[in-house]
């Protein structure tokens, strides 16, 4: 009895003891983690509160950045509108009443530019100075009809119509160049705008035949000097060829109907008056007219800078002048017609003159030869 009444008091004793100690390192345990919890909160306040002064510092300097480029973008806007006010300021007002006239812009706007530009503006210079020109298909039918000469046809390329043909017709009758272009080409021929695809040159002047020429000769009692132009296109050189056939004693000037210029209001401005007392006429084939010239006595020079000093030839009795144009020429075939093959005398560097200047100078040779 008295073993185990010692055994269970030495249980209970190991039972006890076990106790504390379990309480004991319980209670260490327990303070070791309140004590790492206040260490790391002492660490993590720190931290936390410089973080968020560290975001406060971030936040200021993007508003900053973000004020300055705002301010930036005010002043270059303000600076364009500034621009766009001053060039709106010297811009002129459009009068609003004027609704054909906009119209106009707009359509001039949309254009494409054409091939055939610097023929366009010949056109229209001419028409700065009161060029005669008629649109419209009756207005032009009604112009043949009448006896009106008609220098060139523009029509409508590809049109069949009834009233197109009948100015296809009038103008096959009368020999007048016909000349098929695009709808586009003709507007900006157009000063209407309503062309009907039909637009009409006439002539400021009418035209002589080659008979009337003759006939100035003769009444004169003089042998015949004519001149004849191969291809001249340049209204200006026109007119002044003829003021410088009426001051030599020329007695008329003849033109081929193709590829040259007819007898406008500008050639009659740059004649200075000679128009009116100098015979111009216009015909086919020049080759075959100088032929048929010939038949009647006529001989022919023509201008070149490859031919005999013109001082070293003949050209008195019955005589042409044939005078080519300005980079081209007399064309092959009428220098082959010719009998004399002239050139001017030069010492400069240029080797070429303007062809109203060359020929007057040829024209003042011949001058020279049958009158002094």
């Amino acid at each position: 009895m008295r073993e185990t009444r010692q055994k269970k008091e030495r249980k209970e004793e190991v039972r006890t003891g076990t106790g504390r100690r379990t309480v004991e390192k319980k209670n260490v345990r327990g303070a070791a983690v309140k004590r790492t919890a206040g260490e790391k909160g002492l660490r993590i306040g720190p931290a936390r509160k410089s973080g968020g002064e560290e975001a406060g510092r971030r936040k200021i300097i993007a508003g900053e950045e973000t004020g300055r480029r705002k301010n930036i973008a005010g002043e270059e806007t303000g600076r364009k509108a500034v621009r766009t006010g001053m060039r709106k300021g010297m811009e002129k007002p459009r009068v609003k009443n004027d609704s054909q006239a906009v119209k106009r812009e707009e359509k001039a706007a949309k254009r494409a530019p054409m091939p055939e530009v610097n023929e366009v503006k010949k056109l229209k210079a001419e028409e700065a100075v009161n060029e005669t020109k008629i649109e419209g298909r009756n207005a032009v039918i009604e112009a043949f009809r009448s006896g009106r000469t008609v220098d060139r046809l523009f029509l409508l390329e590809g049109s069949q119509e009834g009233q197109i043909l009948t100015v296809k017709r009038e103008a096959a009758k009368r020999g007048t160049p016909v000349k098929f272009v695009t709808r586009q080409r003709l507007d900006q021929i157009s000063d209407t705008g309503n062309h009907q695809g039909v637009i009409a040159y006439l002539a400021a002047y009418a035209y002589a035949e080659v008979e009337d020429l003759f006939r100035k000769a003769k009444e004169k009692d003089e042998d015949p000097f004519f001149i004849l132009l191969d291809n001249i296109e340049d209204p200006h050189n026109l007119g002044a060829i003829i003021r410088t056939a009426n001051v030599v004693g020329a007695h008329g000037v003849i033109i081929p109907r193709d590829r040259a210029v007819g007898l406008t209001a500008t050639v009659a401005k740059a004649s200075a008056g000679a128009l009116n007392f100098t015979p111009v006429a216009k015909v086919t084939n020049l080759a075959r007219t100088i032929e048929e010239l010939k038949e009647r006595g006529m001989w022919f020079v023509c201008a070149d800078m490859d031919g005999t000093p013109m001082t070293s030839l003949n050209m008195t009795g019955s005589l042409g002048l044939v005078i080519g144009a300005e980079g081209s020429g007399v064309s092959r075939l009428v220098r082959e017609k010719c009998d004399m093959i002239a050139s001017i005398p030069q010492k400069g560097e240029i080797n070429s003159l303007n062809a109203s200047v060359a020929a007057g100078v040829l024209c003042y040779e011949i001058f020279r030869q049958r009158n002094l």
